[in-house]
């Protein structure tokens, strides 16, 4: 088994990325790489998968992966249950990372900084185009608490259809946005012999410096 991982490696050589590509802020670039991978990546892969890590209020690290379903000047937006695990890590510690990987490009996005929910407004918005199952999920589940079963689960999920028969789901108190703002991101694309280009751009007094990291 250990060899058999150890010989796992892959020659990365589709692309190079280069100060002269690349723009003095992120975000465009970010959009043109995510445009990329939408484009590129195939099912069942999706493109704005990620994985989120969040840091407990004893230090330890949680990640897990979600899925990106906002971004503008402010951020990265994403949409859970507040009371779940991540809500109560977010709320004692309010930083979070996302990491980003489409490996049909050969390429990895890392970004960093503070977490905020969105207005309640905006979680709202989102809620009522979700398909209706997951309206409806959304107050069955008591996310990241113990249950008894698989069963119990489709209880509380009768028990929520019975109270919506006759009308909409609204969007729960316990359930909503939370938007990261950027404070340092990084763009890898993958290079021969491992020697990979990193360009990093962090945030220093408003404005982003842009800088190469050594692979």
């Amino acid at each position: 088994m250990n060899q058999s991982l150890a010989d796992m490696r892959r020659d990365y050589t589709r692309d190079g990325l280069s100060e002269q590509q690349a723009p003095a802020e992120p975000l465009s670039l970010f959009q043109q790489w995510f445009a990329d991978a939408v484009k590129t990546e195939q099912a069942p892969v999706e493109p704005n998968a990620m994985t989120f890590a969040t840091v407990d209020s004893e230090g330890r690290p949680h990640c897990r992966i979600l899925l990106l379903k906002g971004l503008d000047e402010r951020g990265f937006t994403f949409f859970t249950n507040y009371l779940s695990a991540k809500g109560e890590q977010l709320a004692s510690q309010p930083f979070g990372a996302m990491t980003f990987f489409w490996p049909s490009l050969e390429r990895q996005v890392r970004i960093e900084g503070r977490v905020e929910k969105v207005t309640p407004a905006e979680s709202d918005a989102y809620y009522q185009v979700r398909p209706l199952g997951s309206r409806l999920g959304a107050w069955a589940s008591p996310q990241s608490q113990v249950i008894r079963d698989r069963e119990q689960l489709a209880e509380l999920l009768a028990k929520t259809e019975a109270r919506f028969q006759d009308q909409e789901p609204s969007c729960p108190e316990h359930w909503g946005g939370y938007r990261l703002l950027p404070e340092r991101i990084e763009f890898w694309q993958g290079r021969s012999s491992r020697l990979h280009d990193r360009l990093n751009y962090r945030l220093e007094d408003g404005a982003w410096v842009r800088e190469r990291l050594a692979p």
